[in-house]
């Protein structure tokens, strides 16, 4: 009887080429040369009937054709791998890889908690963690989960949100006695103010308040101003360098020991959400799955 899929090696040569980005470091990879994979290619594309890859002496590209297939074939091996990974977890054990890609903020100071119960829970599967305030691209990147500031996107991903993060404006007790305290929104003007440039916009991120219960949204600006490490300007404002909005999960313990203080409390109120993406439930791994349910948790 003739087997369907005996070109699956075939398959699995072409993707990892274009994972690994040339044929000389997915032989590499596998273990082989570099001529058994070009074989291997030409046969795949002879089986097809069509080009996949454009070949030059320096770099491969994908053709039309080459692109659609890539993303159907990682779509069914990630269907497989989760066939597996399903009838692993049967005995309760989870086994494999998490690659997650995580804002600074949440990255330092509301991941490491979840993560050490997931490890707990999961001791054998491996989780990749990437700190970066930086748009990834999951499906390119090979991400599964990308935790984020902000609305959800209309990108064809999958969100659930996390939190929601109250804000808190804050200021050093150092600057308070130097530069003495705004009184109102308006007196933000007058201080010495550090904004954070949001690398979606390149442009300073609002500070939210509210005022007699309407949204009040203040663009702030200063001398100086940080870009890609939003936790800067929290360090900044303990060193006295000026006035910052930050997350009530940020600032609280340094408002508890005195490093900063709030200001405006009663145009507090605002907050921004967090939330998880991820591409369609149909490629999660069921190691992706439980990982997810601990952020939710």
């Amino acid at each position: 009887m003739m087997r369907r899929f005996d070109h699956l090696g075939d398959v699995e040569v072409f993707v990892t080429v274009l994972d690994k980005g040339s044929i000389s470091a997915a032989a590499v990879a596998l273990g082989t040369t570099p001529s058994v994979l070009s074989r291997a290619i030409t046969r795949l594309e002879a089986r097809l009937g069509a080009q996949l890859l454009r070949r030059t002496t320096r770099r491969l590209s994908l053709t039309e054709a080459g692109q659609a297939y890539l993303e159907e074939a990682k779509a069914a091996f990630a269907l497989i791998e989760g066939a597996e990974r399903a009838i692993q977890a049967r005995d309760g054990s989870l086994n494999g890889h998490v690659r997650v890609s995580v804002s600074t903020t949440y990255g330092h100071f509301r991941l490491p908690e979840k993560l050490a119960r997931f490890a707990a829970a999961h001791p054998d599967v491996g989780v990749d963690v990437s700190i970066t305030n930086r748009n990834v691209d999951l499906v390119a990147e090979g991400i599964d989960i990308a935790i984020r500031l902000g609305e959800l996107p209309d990108s064809g991903l999958v969100g659930r949100r996390l939190e929601d993060a109250h804000l808190r404006l804050v200021v050093s007790p150092h600057y308070v006695e130097r530069h003495g305290r705004p009184a109102t929104i308006e007196d933000l003007a007058k201080h010495r103010c550090l904004p954070f440039i949001m690398p979606s916009t390149g442009r300073p991120g609002a500070w939210l308040f509210s005022m007699d219960g309407k949204p009040v949204d203040w663009a702030p600006s200063g001398s100086i101003s940080l870009h890609d490490d939003v936790l800067g300007v929290v360090s900044l404002a303990e060193a006295g360098m000026g006035i910052c909005q930050s997350y009530d999960f940020v600032v609280r313990e340094r408002i508890e020991r005195g490093s900063l203080v709030e200001l405006l409390p009663e145009c507090a109120g605002r907050s921004r959400p967090f939330s998880a993406l991820y591409v369609p439930h149909r490629s999660l791994s069921v190691a992706t799955r439980a990982f997810l349910d601990v952020l939710l948790s």
